[in-house]
């Protein structure tokens, strides 16, 4: 890995402070305000993003370094490298002191910032900079950095579907038998009960903690070398094998058994054990294998995030249309305002989790094309997963936060259902199914609810 300027570069100095995406900040236009570098996304646009403290640029590079660090000491127990080096290479791994900006830039260069970030690294950890990265590849820390913001990020995620399903299953009990038109194809059809909808929105809820909660448990790290052998990882005092020439002798097969030194079991045996090893540090799930084209976890973690952003995006539909000023029988605690219509009450929150709702699915099928991945490392489907991945993660943050929030002031008008009910029937069986679905379990299995933060 080269650079065209190999030396540590230190967070710039000054009290301006960072953006919500570790972009450098400074006061400005005379207001007493943070105002981000000209080429920060700080999300202007995208008001139904959510965690940017565990998705922006600065909680990446925080992965990395962290990813870095701990693939060091993971060697330096399994007596790969000397004790020191991991000392010194954690300490060294401290996000302030690397320049963003100047990582932005020089990321181009290698087509990822892993490439710069190393050879920062290995100058502040000096004279143990040689240990830093040691037979990883760019992949394997971006990879295991990925998974350890995708980690970090749904902990909160996680919290606010708790919240959600709490108060849906709350709103549920509660209106059992609060009559209400149902409607398909726009049309009233026959009664129901709001909380039978409640009901519903309830478990779409829980299916989606159950799914990501599921996601998160396997999220793994990523680490396999070059191209996924391993092989780079043997003790230090032992040289790194070079790569392997393109033209083959003929007489190479016949040598290959005297050519291996007994010592070899030994060394595959540690090479073995240091994923492991290295997940462990991260507390992140052990790979069975180097994933660099099998792509499952990144697939496995699209599905869950297109599911929990649909879930919320069917109850935001249902509450879109049940608030709107003719129907009546929903609305938002504390709404938007207009910017030419000061009378309107705009549902704001259930608006932002539908925008989520739409864009999540599309997003995922990037992360599903990916899975078509050729050679053991590719070109083009790795990088095309970056970007999408950390969006449908910011975007599915940001939905869990609204739907807390927006359940947690619903307000409920039974008097408005009742005036708006126009057709005949039963409901009877309406309250019995809503007690049925309150008492169905809407957790995570106990496996996997002893999670401990990451």
């Amino acid at each position: 890995m080269t650079s065209a300027d190999p030396g540590p570069h230190p967070a710039a100095p000054g009290g301006g402070g960072t953006g919500g995406d570790g972009s450098s900040a400074s006061a400005g236009a005379g207001r007493d305000v943070a105002c981000a570098s000209a080429g920060a996304d700080l999300g202007l646009l995208s008001p139904m993003r959510g965690g940017p403290e565990a998705t922006g640029d600065a909680a990446v590079l925080r992965a990395m370094l962290d990813a870095e660090a701990a693939l060091t000491r993971a060697q330096a127990a399994l007596g790969l490298v000397p004790p020191e080096a991991a000392e010194a290479v954690t300490a060294a791994a401290r996000a302030e002191a690397f320049c963003l900006e100047d990582l932005v830039v020089r990321a181009r260069s290698g087509g990822n910032p892993v490439i710069p970030l190393v050879a920062d690294l290995r100058a502040v950890a000096a004279p143990f900079g040689e240990y830093v990265h040691r037979g990883a590849t760019s992949q394997d820390i971006v990879d295991t950095a990925l998974m350890l913001v995708a980690y970090r990020a749904l902990g909160p995620v996680l919290a606010d579907l708790e919240r959600t399903t709490d108060r849906l299953a709350a709103l549920a009990a509660e209106h059992r038998d609060t009559p209400m038109a149902a409607r398909t194809l726009t049309q009233q059809a026959v009664p129901t009960t709001f909380g039978l909808k409640a009901a519903g929105w309830h478990r779409l809820a829980g299916d989606a903690r159950i799914r990501l909660t599921a996601a998160r448990r396997s999220l793994p790290a990523q680490l396999g070398g070059a191209a996924g052998t391993l092989a780079a990882f043997r003790p230090a005092q032992e040289p790194v094998p070079e790569a392997v020439p393109e033209a083959v002798p003929e007489a190479v097969p016949e040598a290959v058994p005297e050519a291996v030194p007994e010592a070899v079991p030994e060394a595959v045996e540690v090479a073995l054990r240091l994923p492991g090893r290295f997940a462990a540090e991260l507390g992140l799930a052990e790979p069975l294998l180097p994933w660099h084209v099998l792509r499952t976890p990144i697939a496995d973690l699209a599905g869950a995030l297109a599911f929990t952003a649909g879930a919320l995006g069917k109850l935001a539909a249902d509450v879109l249309v049940l608030s709107r000023t003719e129907i009546g029988e929903l609305s938002e605690g504390v709404g938007g305002g207009s910017s030419s219509m000061p009378h309107k009450h705009n549902p704001v929150r259930a608006t932002m989790i539908a925008a989520a709702g739409r864009q999540v699915p599309a997003l995922a099928a990037i992360l599903y094309g990916s899975l078509a991945a050729e050679d053991e490392r590719p070109s083009g489907a790795w990088h095309a997963e970056w970007q999408p991945l950390r969006e449908a993660l910011r975007l599915v943050a940001g939905a869990a936060r609204d739907a807390a929030e927006l359940v947690a002031d619903l307000r409920v008008h039974p008097e408005r259902m009742r005036a708006n009910l126009t057709v005949t029937g039963d409901a009877a069986p309406a309250p019995a199914l809503v007690d049925r679905a309150l008492a169905a379990p809407s957790s995570p299995p106990a496996p996997y609810q002893d999670e401990a933060p990451h």
